[in-house]
């Protein structure tokens, strides 16, 4: 024997808690109602044991971001990559061991971003398309070696600083100088940086800009498509 369908009695539990005033809904969490911009927000130097932390806070404010993973860290923990893109997250290349690209051999480089390439993969992460240089160092055998993994460099225009100890409050406000298009750094393990994501994302829905991809073929932030 079928059981009765759930829905419409869910659906007259509602309407009975509704007209006894009883029922409360969730609020969704604080976005722009339409987005007049986009920008990118970024996260350096992941994954960690402090990702289910950023997540829940990207995920609860309605927030996505692009995650530029180290491949140490992707092979360390591949369940957080796999958690990364569950919550709809983009994935970028970070090199290997964060070393100071500029001042390798392309041997040296090729193997940085290729090994990455590859960790972030195997981790259930897809291929990267966008590569974010340690300390933003670049110079033309890095772009060179980016070139042939077809991946887009991406630097940042506003530093949060939250790798220098900035307090919640300095990380919110680097997030309130975004414009449309441009992209913010900011790291998967500061502590400061959890606790600013919801006000981060309530400041750029006062705004009417909301969290987007990054395009691989302009490096600018754009509406999201997949």
């Amino acid at each position: 024997m079928r059981a009765a369908p759930l829905r419409p009695l869910l659906a007259a539990t509602a309407a009975v808690a509704l007209a006894a005033g009883t029922l409360t809904l969730a609020t969704a969490p604080a976005r722009a109602a339409t987005c007049n911009g986009y920008v990118g927000l970024t996260f350096d130097d992941g994954p960690s044991g402090n990702t289910p932390n950023l997540l829940n806070a990207l995920r609860q404010s309605g927030l996505r971001a692009t995650m530029f993973n180290e491949g140490q860290y992707a092979a360390a923990y591949p369940a957080q990559v796999r958690a990364e893109v569950s919550a709809g997250m983009w994935i970028g290349n970070h090199s290997y061991t964060h070393p100071h690209l500029t001042q390798l051999a392309q041997s040296q480089i090729d193997s940085e971003i290729s090994r990455t390439q590859q960790a972030v993969a195997s981790a259930g992460g897809g291929t990267p398309k966008l590569f974010r240089p340690p300390y933003g160092e670049t110079n033309a055998t890095v772009r060179t070696v980016e070139a042939k993994y077809g991946l887009r460099e991406i630097i940042w225009d506003v530093d949060s600083q939250d790798w220098n100890g900035a307090s919640t409050d300095a990380i919110v406000q680097a997030a309130g100088r975004l414009t449309n298009g441009q992209i913010i750094l900011m790291h998967d393990w500061p502590a400061n940086t959890v606790a600013a994501v919801p006000r981060i994302a309530q400041g750029l829905a006062a705004r009417g800009l909301c969290a987007g991809m990054i395009s691989p073929q302009t490096g600018r932030a754009v509406a999201p498509t997949g």
